[in-house]
């Protein structure tokens, strides 16, 4: 293996002009720069990362913590699209800098955590990133207040910053698009009651029917993801069974992601409804594979993990180079609604031809 004094003595200068050109730190002329260059080229002499890092402080190293490996997305699970997605954007971010992105899987075994970043730390990256499963509050130990740390797709209540999703505004855009659609009687299957972005997108939903002059319906509004898979269809035809029997039905179902759409597509047409030429369906997250892949194709809301992930790996590189304070607010990142076949201009629906009894 080539060493820079094999460098030096092919290029004709002494180790310390190769360091130089090597390290950027001092002018060197046009021709001698060339010239060691083309010595390092021939050679194929790969400078010690070790010995650069021990000059310069720095490791070139940013670490990743996530689950998105090793994880196998149950329909069940409240993940709204593959961790990658937001990996991806990191990767991307990182990638055009130079630095290297080193990536630690979890397994989502927050036990396993704090060894991940332990051994992160030992091995010197100049920062962390914490990518979470879904939209979440987490804990994570004590970090070295010279290593920076952003949390993505989560955050904490001791504050470090984060990238998390806007909920609240992603719901709100896509119940302000039905409306503007003709659509009033807009039920609602939310997650679990547990998941923080329950809430958010409840709220979301309750201010676009205020800002359109429409009152709250709690007989509209359920929760259809609770247990098993096999429970949380039972509870979805109910729900449905339920509001489709009110006397004023309603004319679209938004569904809590778009894994809970396609089982809705398959409750209404096992009644022998149509979508959307029957009654309207609309999901959450714009889980390609899904979405685009329906028939009718599903008109939904993105979960902008891709864009997320950009936006954790900036606001890491800005902490890194003293750009950014590390108590400002989190980055609040939000998603388009996707408008697609599955949701139709409002028609008076005729109850008469709703088919409500389950056939098994």
């Amino acid at each position: 293996m080539a060493t820079i004094y094999d460098v030096a003595k092919a290029a004709g200068v002494s180790p310390k002009t190769v360091s130089r050109v090597l390290n950027g730190d001092a002018p060197v002329g046009t021709a001698t720069r060339d010239a060691v260059n083309a010595a390092i080229a021939s050679l194929g002499y790969v400078p010690s990362s070790a010995a650069r890092m021990m000059r310069s402080n720095k490791s070139g190293l940013i670490g990743l913590i996530t689950g998105a490996i090793s994880d196998q997305i149950e329909p069940a699970q409240p993940a709204g699209l593959p961790e990658l997605l937001l990996v991806r954007g990191i990767q991307q971010t990182i990638g055009v800098t130079g630095k290297t992105l080193m990536i630690a899987d979890s397994g989502n075994r927050s036990e396993r955590v704090p060894e991940l970043i332990k051994t992160f730390l030992e091995h010197r990256v100049e920062g962390l990133i914490y990518v979470a499963p879904y939209h979440q509050n987490v804990w994570l130990p004590p970090i070295p207040s010279d290593t920076p740390i952003v949390l993505t797709n989560c955050f904490d209540d001791i504050g470090p910053p984060a990238v998390i999703p806007d909920d609240r505004r992603g719901q709100h855009d896509l119940v302000a698009r039905l409306i503007a659609a003709g659509h009033e009687r807009i039920a609602y299957l939310t997650l679990r009651e547990d998941i923080v972005a329950t809430g958010l997108r409840r709220t979301g939903y309750r201010d676009a029917l205020g800002e359109a002059g429409l009152s709250y319906d709690p007989a509209l509004v359920e929760c259809g993801e609770i247990g098993s898979p096999e429970v949380e269809t039972q509870v979805l035809w109910t729900a449905i069974d339920r509001m489709l029997n009110l006397s004023q039905p309603p004319t679209v179902f938004c569904c809590g992601n778009d894994r809970q759409a396609l089982k809705v597509y398959g409750i209404l047409r096992s009644r022998g409804l149509a979508v959307p030429d029957d009654i309207s369906v609309a999901g959450y997250d714009n889980y390609r594979v899904i979405a685009e892949t329906l028939y009718p194709p599903l008109t939904t809301v993105e979960l902008a993990y891709t864009a997320m992930g950009v936006r954790a790996a900036q606001r890491l590189l800005s902490l890194i180079s003293g750009d950014s304070p590390e108590n400002a607010g989190p980055d609040i990142v939000a998603g388009p609604v996707y408008w697609r076949q599955s949701v139709t201009e409002r028609r008076s629906p005729n109850v008469s031809q709703l088919k409500l009894v389950r056939e098994d």
